[in-house]
């Protein structure tokens, strides 16, 4: 065939392999990259023709991508996929605010069916029958008329040359400009449709390979009961609670103006008020928070290969367990014992899904058979969405009316915030119940540490959930709510001030602390320990 870009064949129209490829490059850009133009006429709002340039050169790079993996018979399955990708993460793009970067695409494949089935709503389905689904059987209709090997690489070489050279052609019009958005404005090409999830994903299977030889490496191996500990003639129970998407913003505890923590006001504990996150997803900040490894630190790599507080913990004599009512323990829990809470767990908590009062009963029952030293962790469903109003029981709506749909573009800002803050009331109301049991149990010396993993975006920016690149993430994914709450005897066996701690509740603190300041309360002795990072190192008085 020659170069005309298409003609018709009977019903079906037939296409170079070259006139596909412009094509699908053009629909991609046009009608899947919402979110791009609008990032990209903002940073060039005075530079309209900065803009357009810069736009030929990511449709040029479109094309360079297209022309690499769309090769003779793979060129309509990569073009379909291409498309259908386009149209799943436009929706979640446009719709959400969500970057699907690499820490989003480890999110989507660690995550479980319970959790991702309502992202699956009817607008998405519909997204991507419109945007994926019909295109994506056009590119299968049309009929590809190829030239003979030789020939078809020839054209293949200028093309996929010809289209880089016009991508550095492109930027080198302003290159001082567009190398500045580049390094200043990351989420201008993390935006771009199917390019940036492609690039996640490739990311991901890196890192995935990176991990598959790596040696774990022992922390704290001296670890030992400190004086307190040893002398305690009672078990000592900690609680540990990882929060889930609880965002500070919205915790009357720290100024909020809803009055979302009546039960734990009431309480004697401790609340932080300026506790940043190590990350802004699970996947990460889970594995990081329980690490002796810092935020600057800490990588997928670096947390499967370093053992965290729970093996300090075991090392130190405690016995530790892990009960989850999420997504998984994300491997933090990989050498302790672990259960996942389901509906035989308590079915009155688990209609449709279990919510996190489905821990009580057997933190009740294991509190009065303690008789060593533990820690159970519990990991919550806590304020997971888009389903707010799932995570707590109909009968505890505070605020009204919710939104009780996936759907959050359905609903209104307000009735996104009464749901939310309704989980929060719901947080509160599960950790007053788990101090008053704990409190009411005199057979050990009982304590409570909750933080939650990461925040939530409500719609602020156009943004929801949560997982946005940390650089550019907003205070509301990073900001997160920490109590601790020490019963009078757990104060006074392991010899902590109080007062002392009350002083330090204003001060900037972040996951970093956590895995120190654990070891800290419990009075565990080991080199792993930075006292720098430990808040109560320096509230506690010499044992005697």
């Amino acid at each position: 065939m020659s170069s005309t870009p298409s003609s018709v064949s009977g019903n079906r129209p037939v296409f170079s392999p070259f006139a596909l490829n412009v094509a699908v490059a053009a629909y991609l850009m046009a009608l899947c990259n919402a979110t791009f133009w609008g990032h990209l006429f903002r940073i060039f709002q005075d530079q309209p023709v900065a803009a357009l340039i810069f736009a030929g050169a990511v449709t040029a790079l479109m094309l360079l991508v297209i022309s690499l993996l769309a090769v003779r018979r793979a060129q309509k399955p990569v073009l379909v996929a291409l498309i259908l990708i386009s149209a799943v993460t436009s929706f979640y793009m446009d719709r959400l605010g969500v970057v699907i970067d690499r820490e989003m695409i480890q999110n989507a494949v660690t995550t479980t069916v319970a959790e991702s089935k309502h992202l699956i709503t009817p607008q998405f389905l519909i997204h991507v029958g419109l945007y994926g689904v019909i295109p994506a059987a056009l590119v299968l209709l049309v009929r590809v008329r190829r030239r003979t090997v030789w020939p078809a690489l020839g054209v293949w070489a200028l093309v996929t040359a010809g289209s880089a050279v016009l991508v550095v052609g492109l930027l080198f019009t302003n290159l001082k400009t567009y190398s500045t958005v580049l390094r200043a404005d990351k989420e201008l090409m993390g935006s771009v449709q199917p390019l940036a999830p492609i690039s996640g994903a490739l990311r991901y299977a890196k890192m995935m390979l990176k991990s598959t030889n790596i040696t774990l490496q022992a922390t704290g191996t001296d670890a030992r009961p400190g004086d307190y500990l040893a002398a305690a003639d009672k078990p000592v129970l900690m609680v540990i609670v990882a929060g889930e998407t609880g965002r500070a913003a919205n915790w009357s505890l720290g100024g909020y103006e809803r009055e979302t923590n009546p039960e734990l006001a009431k309480r004697d504990i401790l609340y932080f008020t300026d506790v940043s996150s190590c990350g802004t997803a699970t996947a990460t900040s889970l594995p990081c928070m329980f690490s002796p490894l810092t935020r600057s630190d800490y990588s997928y790599e670096g947390g499967l290969g370093t053992e965290n507080v729970l093996d300090v913990l075991v090392r130190a004599g405690f016995d530790v367990e892990w009960w989850d009512n999420n997504t998984g323990d994300k491997a933090v829990a990989a050498r302790v014992p672990s259960r996942m809470m389901t509906e035989k767990d308590g079915a009155e908590f688990c209609q449709p899904e279990c919510i996190d009062g489905v821990f009580l009963k057997h933190l009740e029952e294991k509190a009065a058979t303690i008789t060593k030293n533990t820690v159970i962790v519990l990991h919550q469903i806590g304020s997971h969405g888009p389903s707010y109003w799932l995570r707590y029981p109909a009968d505890q709506e505070r605020f009204a009316p919710a939104c009780q749909t996936p759907e959050l573009s359905l609903c209104s800002t307000e009735e996104i915030v009464n749901a939310y803050d309704n989980t929060i009331a719901y947080t509160d109301h599960f950790l007053a119940q788990v101090i008053d049991l704990l409190e009411a149990e005199d057979r050990v010396y009982p304590a409570m540490y909750y933080v939650s993993d990461h925040g939530e975006s409500l719609g602020e920016s156009g943004i929801y959930l949560h997982g946005t690149p940390y650089f550019m993430a907003p205070d509301t994914q990073t900001h997160v709510p920490m109590v601790i709450w020490m019963s009078q005897r757990f104060r006074d066996s392991m010899g902590h001030d109080i007062d002392c701690m009350e002083t330090q509740v204003t001060k900037p603190v972040s996951h970093d602390h956590m895995f120190s300041t654990v070891l800290g309360l419990l009075d565990v002795v080991t080199t792993a320990k930075d006292a720098e990072l430990d808040i109560a190192a320096t509230c506690r008085a010499k044992a005697t």
